[in-house]
């Protein structure tokens, strides 16, 4: 019967796939694979220059993937406005540059990826015409430039609920890339060493407090300057939800062991270690010989500058020790003198 049954499921099913060489005017683009139910239309793998311009009117989930578009240019969905689209994923296909209202003519737009392409910039009106969005997928999309100022200005007016920057290289939490109200944010396979103290205030801001970060595959330094993220994960374990996977990457002795087996008095605070209080103390060492330096510069030019009011005191001054050594001397002489000595014996 599972034998018979799977011919006749595929039978089935035939109808609903359309292939593109059947499919009718208007209907699957000839780039892309469609499926009927749901509304499905998938490109993969095709060296398009810019997104297929006849794309059905009812589309509801799009993906193009390693093509060549390279510029996301003004209203480059527009042709045909989406009405129904939700889901836009735009992965390997080399976006390097994403223009204003790029994605016009999107208006139920919830969900973008733009994963895995080399971004050099994002235009500050780049997502407007897509009030609806609540996920922005960045993973391996900010190695190539520094975009973190255009993105902020990017998403000043978006109500995220979700944002993925996984593997960028990331070394500080992106505080500008959080707007009030973001739910979910995932932070793995980055650069991070460490969160501040400042870095967990953020976190704690009343738009904030609800927020869930994912650290995974961060090479944590456990080291003093990790204490108040220790303490912060300790207290607030349900937002960080690979809090349990946390592992520390230095210092060697360290290397491997779970994070929230730590206690804080292991976490060593030397300056080789890169701790903050290590730091702290070379620093204030630092500073004050600046000052003694300072001092020395200025107590030596206060010199220079009276050399000779110094020198008229120095005169003095010998010429003082002078006239009281030949006193005392004088006053040694007339207490030695025998002759003088029988005068005052003599009755």
């Amino acid at each position: 019967l599972p034998y018979l049954g799977l011919p006749w499921l595929g039978l089935a099913l035939l109808p609903w796939a359309v292939p593109p060489a059947a499919a009718p005017p208007g209907g699957c683009p000839s780039a892309c694979y469609c499926v009927a139910t749901p509304e499905l239309v998938q490109c993969r793998y095709e060296r398009l220059d810019e997104p297929p311009r006849d794309l059905p009117t009812s589309v509801h989930n799009l993906s193009i993937s390693g093509s060549n578009l390279s510029v996301l240019h003004r209203a480059a969905f527009a042709p045909l406005p989406l009405p129904d689209l939700r889901l836009l994923r735009l992965r390997h296909d080399n976006i390097q540059t994403i223009e204003d209202m790029a994605l016009q003519g999107l208006p139920a737009l919830r969900t973008l990826d733009l994963s895995h392409n080399p971004l050099h910039s994002v235009a500050a009106g780049a997502f407007a015409g897509v009030p609806l969005l609540r996920t922005l997928q960045l993973n391996q999309a900010l190695l190539a430039a520094p975009l973190e100022e255009q993105l902020a200005l990017a998403l000043h007016n978006l109500s995220l609920h979700r944002l993925e920057l996984a593997g960028n290289g990331l070394r500080a939490l992106p505080s500008s890339l959080l707007p009030a109200g973001l739910e979910e944010l995932d932070l793995r396979n980055n650069s991070l060493q460490r969160l501040a103290s400042s870095e967990l205030l953020i976190l704690e801001a009343p738009g904030l407090r609800g927020l869930r970060v994912s650290l995974g595959a961060n090479p944590l330094q456990c080291d003093c300057a990790l204490r108040p993220l220790l303490a912060w994960l300790r207290s607030s374990a349900a937002r960080v939800p690979d809090a349990r996977s946390l592992r520390c990457a230095g210092p060697p002795a360290l290397r491997g062991a779970a994070l929230l087996r730590l206690r804080p008095e292991g976490l060593g605070c030397t300056a080789d270690e890169g701790g903050e209080a290590g730091q702290l103390e070379t620093a204030s060492y630092v500073f004050f010989g600046i000052v003694l330096a300072l001092i020395g510069v200025v107590f030596l030019m206060v010199l220079y500058l009276n050399r000779r009011g110094i020198k008229r005191w120095l005169h003095n001054l010998r010429e003082a020790c002078r006239d009281q050594m030949e006193g005392y001397h004088y006053r040694y002489e007339q207490d030695a003198d025998p002759r003088r000595a029988s005068t005052v014996g003599t009755p």
